[in-house]
């Protein structure tokens, strides 16, 4: 009986917040709120142009109005597309159309994109690739057939980076763009490797078993993040390193899917999903690297993950499939207060 009481004391303590509040916890770092991406049929995994004005993303695209409507082969797959962050910009689509795409960056520059594609193998015959599975609703695919190509802004001039049997493709650029670390199958597992920006001389970084990808560089260019799957249970934890590979260090080590991170400007703060609250509501948190201190920045229901700062600090993107009206994944932008 006294079990029972304290556990309905703790039920009683703990009220579920209204939508009020929650848009109140959020106000602590999120300021002005909006849907950046509109009429596709689902949209995610943005990230800023180097001067802050243009983000290049993925997407799906709608189907179009038609009767007796016949698919291609590739209708729900990914492409690439960017666009200015201006009102009513119209997004250009810079990937070829064909086969799957994923994984899009900015050269620091800002005169080329990266961005991994199977359009040239779109239909890898042999057996299926490997693929990463929490649930049947939580699960993409390692394409056999995608490699990391560079091209100019506008898709033009595109070069292939990668040419190895399997996966390569989670490519993000050094902070002086001499350098791109990506994810690769092709040693067998997923691993880091780092590569002159050419697509010459890959090394690689990571040596356990175990997926590990979504590898981004410090904004000093001396640290990497990236999460792993290294207990084999499809429970991601986020991993520093830096750019050698000796000085790994586990940043999560819990029981829930921790993944996307991606670095703060300040070079000392990362932000990241976790199913902490559960599966079907992944939420951001902010993490200071150096003494681990946590603090939770989402709080509404449903997806919000892949998040990424504007080169400034001063605004957050990630894509969010709660905040839509149907539920899909959109693009979504916020004024970010580091320490209000």
């Amino acid at each position: 009986m006294l079990s029972l009481l304290l556990t309905l004391s703790v039920l009683v303590a703990e009220p579920t917040p209204s939508p009020a509040e929650l848009a109140a916890q959020e106000a602590t770092h999120l300021k002005n709120i909006r849907q950046v991406t509109y009429g596709f049929a689902r949209a995610g995994e943005g990230y800023f142009r180097p001067d802050g004005r243009a983000i290049i993303f993925q997407a799906v695209r709608n189907a179009p109005p038609t009767i007796f409507f016949t698919p291609a082969p590739n209708q729900d797959d990914y492409q690439i597309f960017a666009g200015e962050l201006s009102t009513d910009a119209k997004p250009r689509m810079v990937s070829t159309g064909e086969g799957a795409c994923t994984c899009a960056y900015y050269h620091p520059d800002g005169k080329s994109i990266l961005f991994a594609s199977t359009h040239l193998d779109p239909t890898p015959s042999g057996p299926k690739g490997p693929s990463y599975s929490r649930t049947e609703r939580y699960k993409w695919e390692f394409p056999r057939g995608m490699d990391i190509f560079r091209a100019s802004p506008d898709g033009t001039n595109l070069i292939r980076l990668t040419d190895t049997p399997g996966y390569d493709a989670e490519g993000s650029y050094s902070p002086d763009g001499k350098q791109i670390v990506f994810t690769s199958f092709r040693d067998g597992d997923g691993e880091i490797y780092i590569m002159d920006a050419d697509g010459t001389n890959p090394r690689r970084i990571t040596h356990a078993k175990g997926y590990d990808g979504g590898p981004f560089f410090s904004p000093d260019g001396k640290r990497i993040i990236y999460r792993s799957d290294r207990k084999d249970n499809d429970l991601l934890q986020v991993f520093i390193n830096n750019t050698a590979g000796t000085a790994e260090r586990a940043l999560t080590n819990n029981e829930f899917v921790n993944w996307g991170p991606s670095w703060n400007p300040d070079n000392r703060h990362i932000i990241y999903a976790t199913s902490r609250h559960g599966h079907q509501n992944y939420e951001l948190y902010l993490m200071d690297v150096d003494s681990g201190a946590e603090e939770r920045i989402t709080f509404h229901d449903g997806f919000d993950g892949l998040p990424v700062f504007s080169p400034d600090g001063k605004r957050l993107m990630w894509t969010s499939s709660g905040r839509t009206s149907d539920k899909k994944s959109q693009l979504f932008l916020a004024d970010f207060i580091l320490h209000p």
